[in-house]
């Protein structure tokens, strides 16, 4: 049985990663590749100005940022994440997402 746990995505196929989500005016476009009970990976593209505002999660939250510039706030600080860094914000700490300019992230959570 050739069962996919990875969705959205082309297998055995070499992809740019942030070409895999496109940026839309004035929206927050994401795409989904896994969603189960222990993990969870998505891909993100903010227009700029566009922003997740504070919440908590029930897993820690590894950011990877494909391009552009982000305000990443974990527990009322705030860091800006350029393409090529990444950040984790930790499980039960308030965190939010802001585009300084547009942004594509890849957001891994791991419950």
């Amino acid at each position: 049985m050739d069962r996919k746990l990875i969705k959205n995505i082309e297998y055995s196929t070499i992809l740019p990663l942030a070409d895999q989500v496109g940026y839309q005016d004035g929206q927050i476009v994401s795409k989904t590749l896994i969603q189960n009970s222990a993990l969870s990976l998505t891909l993100f593209a903010f227009d700029k100005g566009e922003e997740i505002s504070s919440h908590k999660s029930s897993g820690d939250a590894m950011v990877i940022a494909l391009d552009g510039v982000g305000r990443i706030t974990i527990d009322g600080v705030d860091y800006i994440l350029k393409a090529g860094e990444t950040i984790i914000m930790p499980v039960g700490k308030p965190h939010a997402v802001y585009a300084a300019e547009q942004f594509k992230m890849f957001l891994v959570v791991v419950f």
